[in-house]
């Protein structure tokens, strides 16, 4: 292979490493972002997105399937724990990531149970390689990288532009004056923190046919998403996307210069360095 042509490679796994960070921390970041909850159960409730492809899968029926199924199941679970779970300890921080630990615990267990402990495997449609500046390069990954710009994008003019996310924003701000205001604030959190729990649904459902599926998997997901929080801090979507960046381009680097183990270890460094020395992250605004 030539150097024009591994540099277009290895800047094709960057944008892949970014897109699937992103994808996987934005669920968390919505969630302990707006709320400020730390959701210590995200990476469980991205391992159930991805075994409901492998629930489809194993039953023989369309893949299709998988995203409406994935949907419906992450708006039922989200909608039940933010009632019953989360709603008690709103003023208590420590408390949630206690309770979401737990749970965490109690949905791992619950998967083993249902699925075995066992790596799984999920097949995609989407099979193939795309030619991009002389270089093939797999389908479905470019339709996945495609997919989460868009997706931001959206999301972001949504927040922006709507009514909802003009809501949102006003509780953040200031619950107190967002409810006299006449904000049914209890209902905008407890969209929210579906809405969060959704988007780590999803984000496992697209990354299933991309890692090995098993019940472990969520520990490395909450993990990533956590130090890309970290880096980046909570103060603008530009923030979250800093964030990103940092954290998906140091590991990627690392990892294919060196090795994957290096990769995570320099940003399990990078990111106790910047919790003592810069708490707030390095792109919150003042």
């Amino acid at each position: 292979m030539s150097l024009s042509h591994s540099i277009v490679l290895h800047g094709l796994d960057l944008l892949y490493a970014l897109s699937s960070l992103a994808l996987i921390a934005l669920g968390l970041a919505i969630v302990f972002g707006l709320l400020g909850v730390l959701n210590m159960a995200h990476g469980e409730f991205v391992m159930i997105g991805a075994y409901t492809a492998v629930a489809v899968q194993g039953a023989g029926w369309p893949s299709w399937l998988s995203l409406p199924l994935c949907i419906v199941v992450c708006i039922g679970l989200g909608y039940g724990v933010e009632r019953w779970l989360i709603r008690p300890l709103y003023a208590r921080s420590f408390d949630t990531l206690l309770a979401t630990w737990g749970l965490a615990l109690l949905l791992r267990k619950l998967i083993e149970a249902m699925f075995g402990r066992g790596y799984r495997n999920v097949q995609t449609s989407l099979d193939g390689a795309i030619r991009i500046l002389g270089v093939q390069y797999p389908a479905y990954r470019v339709v996945l990288m495609g997919g989460v710009v868009i997706g931001l994008a959206l999301l972001y003019l949504w927040y922006r532009r709507s009514t909802a996310g003009l809501r949102v924003r006003a509780m953040v701000s200031n619950p107190i004056l967002a409810q006299a205001l006449g904000i049914d604030t209890r209902r905008v959190a407890s969209w929210t923190f579906v809405v969060g729990v959704v988007f780590a649904g999803m984000a496992g459902l697209l990354l299933a046919p991309l890692v090995p599926v098993e019940p472990g998997m969520g520990v490395n997901f909450l993990l990533n998403a956590f130090f890309a929080l970290v880096v980046g801090g909570l103060g603008s979507f530009g923030a979250f996307a800093g964030g990103v960046g940092v954290v998906g381009g140091v590991q990627s680097v690392a990892s294919s210069v060196i090795s994957s183990t290096f990769g995570y270890a320099l940003v399990l460094t990078i990111s106790i360095l910047l919790l003592w020395l810069k708490p707030d992250g390095l792109f919150t605004r003042r």
